[in-house]
């Protein structure tokens, strides 16, 4: 199994994501400027305008054009979770091949082996689906998240 890959689009979309969330925490219907966020986050502003237009096809973030527009959160960031923000930009939580977990068939010593996968996908929907922007903005990750970071060698990178 590969390593678990958090992709570029999805870290940048929860940076700009949570510079949302610290201005609408301030102010709702205040509107940023792509720019301004692209620049808090050394995010590039290209790629950053594609990730905010998938947002907002999610109803995550919502735009205004002009020259007065810009985005904003379109939910409150108590209600937007990172596996939600993860499968707006990148697609299912966990895939094989990409195929979905449950639908890989194996043969022999195999045959078990879509229980691992789909435990896998159990196991990051389980930290993904319970903590939100706002939990993240306000560092009050929930109880068992925390309890994995204090699991000895949490931290630690592990040899190939």
């Amino acid at each position: 199994m590969e390593t678990v890959h958090i992709s570029a689009k999805a870290d940048y979309g929860m940076r700009a994501l949570l510079e949302l969330t610290a201005v609408y925490l301030e102010n709702p219907k205040q509107l940023v400027k792509g720019d301004a966020i692209s620049t808090a986050q050394g995010i590039p502003v290209k790629f950053l305008e594609g990730i905010l237009r998938q947002l907002r096809q999610s109803g995550i973030v919502a735009s205004q054009r002009g020259a007065e527009g810009g985005y904003r959160l379109d939910r409150s960031p108590s209600e937007v979770s990172i596996a939600d923000v993860v499968r707006a930009l990148d697609g299912p939580l966990a895939a094989v091949r990409g195929q979905r977990p449950e639908d890989v068939d194996y043969a022999g010593p195999s045959e078990h082996l879509k229980e691992v996968w789909v435990a896998v996908r159990a196991a990051m929907r389980d930290v993904l689906e319970h903590i939100t922007l706002a939990d993240v903005a306000a560092n009050d990750l929930p109880a068992p998240v925390t309890r994995l970071l204090d699991e000895p060698g949490a931290w630690q990178r592990r040899k190939p």
